[in-house]
């Protein structure tokens, strides 16, 4: 129970330390995003590749944005590793994909990527080019927040409350964060179809 105990009073102490301002201005974001007819196009690694996939499907069915992730295509993904490298693949893929200055690069990053370090030196690509097009950048991330948080336009950054939890904290809250955003009536459009069996107007699952 010790363990127990301690890792959900660290959730607790990271759900009130979030800064709710930060969120506000992701939300604002996103908000204006929609009304000019953005794409969303979300980046992750490891477990934040799985939340970048759920989060691409909340936001597409909840919310009525067109959302990608190049993670769900997994053949174009590894073709590109293996015959151009890793660094390359999220840059390439939004090349392609035409990434124009009304889109959002939406990062979920434990973190957030380092060029000096050379770690998630894709997402870091990927942000420099989001940049030069002039496509807003934001982002869930850990720790300090990394490259993603000193580029980013927005980003929530998850307190680290335990050094040795950073990644397991990180990642759960980024689901709790889009979450909340899909669930917020500025930009929940569509029921989900428990609360719609129950009579209850709620949209995030």
């Amino acid at each position: 129970m010790e363990f127990i105990d301690k890792y959900l009073t660290e959730a607790g102490e990271t759900l009130a330390r979030l800064d709710r301002s930060a969120i506000k201005r992701l939300l604002s974001l996103l908000v204006e995003a929609r009304a000019r007819g953005a794409r969303v196009f979300f980046l992750g690694v490891g477990g934040s590749a799985a939340n970048a996939s759920h989060a691409v499907n909340d936001f597409r069915k909840l919310a009525d944005m067109e959302a990608y992730a190049p993670t769900d295509n997994v053949a174009e993904l590894t073709a590109r590793t293996n015959d151009e490298g890793w660094e390359s693949t999220f840059v390439e893929w939004l090349r392609v994909s035409r990434l124009r200055s009304s889109d959002v690069v939406f990062v979920l990053s434990v973190g957030g990527g380092s060029a000096e370090r050379n770690v998630s030196a894709n997402l870091v690509k990927a942000i420099d080019y989001a940049k030069s097009v002039g496509a807003s950048v934001c982002g869930i991330v850990g720790r300090d927040g990394g490259y993603t948080a000193s580029r980013a336009d927005v980003c929530v950054v998850i307190p680290p409350v335990n050094e040795a939890m950073v990644t397991p904290h990180a990642e759960a809250f980024q689901a709790v964060l889009w979450h909340l955003l899909i669930s917020h009536p500025g930009l929940a459009r569509n029921t989900t179809k428990w609360e719609s069996l129950t009579g209850h107007p709620g949209v995030a699952p």
